[in-house]
């Protein structure tokens, strides 16, 4: 998705403001939505993010992908907030720092994650016999994780 996106929170989201992601926690619900959506609204934000989406499909329950994700981006002083969809993950980083955080995921797909991936179960979804861990493709719920494949800025 394109554009400046914001957390903000509210007592009950309002009719006329397109969310882009919520969460209902204890203290209100927490939505995603555009800044420029925030600030018609008059709704207070402190952090200003751009979106990533993963272009890989991901398995609900694989193991990894989060973490080698958000490790990556970590190692490079990037904070990450990670959305699970029902078929994507999503990253919202700072905005700043999108086209930073756009390289290190580019490097981390042409690594081929650098590991295989587990179900909750604790079933491969790679083989680490038949590659070394810089060419293996780590599948994921069927799809495999490519050089080139992993992320797109939104």
């Amino acid at each position: 998705m394109d554009g400046e996106f914001v957390f903000v929170s509210v007592d009950a989201p309002p009719a006329d403001l397109p969310a882009r992601a919520m969460v209902r926690e204890p203290e209100g619900v927490a939505l995603v939505v555009t800044r420029a959506d925030a600030e018609v609204h008059g709704l207070p934000y402190d952090f200003v993010a751009a979106w990533i989406t993963l272009r890989v499909h991901s398995a609900l329950d694989a193991v990894g992908l989060t973490a080698a994700v958000s490790g990556a981006l970590a190692e490079a002083g990037i904070s990450c907030n990670v959305l699970a969809g029902r078929l994507h993950d999503h990253l919202l980083v700072p905005h700043e720092r999108a086209t930073e955080a756009m390289a290190v995921l580019t490097m981390l797909s042409q690594r081929g994650m650098g590991g295989e991936l587990r179900s909750a179960e604790g079933e491969r979804r790679a083989d680490p016999g038949h590659a070394t861990v810089r060419e293996r493709e780590a599948e994921v719920g069927g799809s495999c994780i490519e050089p080139g494949q992993i992320a797109e800025g939104r």
